[in-house]
């Protein structure tokens, strides 16, 4: 796929004070409090100097998929603004993963959290590193469903999103059912919105 970098890729800079790129990523969490984590991913993603977090959606509680054998998750997404490139900020977000205690023992297993990069700008990649847009959230109710509250009307995949995710919550695909909202400083939940 072709290779849409936004320009200053690897470059740092405070988001106030330059133009934000918009990035949707999933969260999700099934060890240990899964609120706490998810509301302290949401705090070390704000306090970064290249990111800030425009929007969450709800929370919402879904059986796991692939490795059935493990607790139900939290999943949620969020609406970010970011001066980082696309590349940078998945190292961003694996480095909090780590400092949340993420390890990758069993693929699709239990984790403390899970932060994945679904959409960044209208940016296509694929390659070792980061595959963009998201190669597997079209066919996931849990990541589609937080990922409506969140996408503006006017996105491209809003009208998709948003027919996926009311068809899942009315069959109770994957198990998804709506948890509860979330709030964090500097940003509301979607319910609150």
């Amino acid at each position: 796929m072709e290779d849409n970098n936004p320009p200053g890729d690897d470059k740092r800079l405070t988001p106030r004070s330059h133009a934000l790129h918009t990035a949707y990523i999933a969260l999700g969490s099934n060890v240990g409090d899964r609120v706490r984590l998810l509301r302290d991913a949401l705090s070390l993603l704000g306090g970064h100097p290249g990111i800030e977090v425009l929007r969450a959606s709800a929370v919402y509680e879904t059986e796991p998929v692939g490795y059935t054998d493990q607790p139900a998750f939290l999943n949620m997404a969020a609406a970010l603004g970011t001066t980082l490139g696309p590349r940078e900020l998945l190292r961003a977000m694996l480095g909090m993963e780590k400092q949340l205690g993420r390890t990758r023992d069993i693929r699709w297993g239990p984790r403390t959290i899970d932060l994945d990069l679904l959409l960044y700008e209208e940016t296509a990649l694929d390659d070792e590193e980061l595959t963009l847009p998201h190669p597997r959230m079209m066919e996931r109710a849990f990541v589609l469903v937080p990922l409506a509250d969140v996408l503006e009307s006017g996105h491209p995949l809003y009208s998709e999103a948003a027919e996926v995710a009311q068809r899942a919550l009315q069959d109770r695909r994957e198990g998804i059912a709506l948890w509860k909202t979330i709030t964090w400083q500097g940003a509301s939940a979607h319910s609150e919105n």
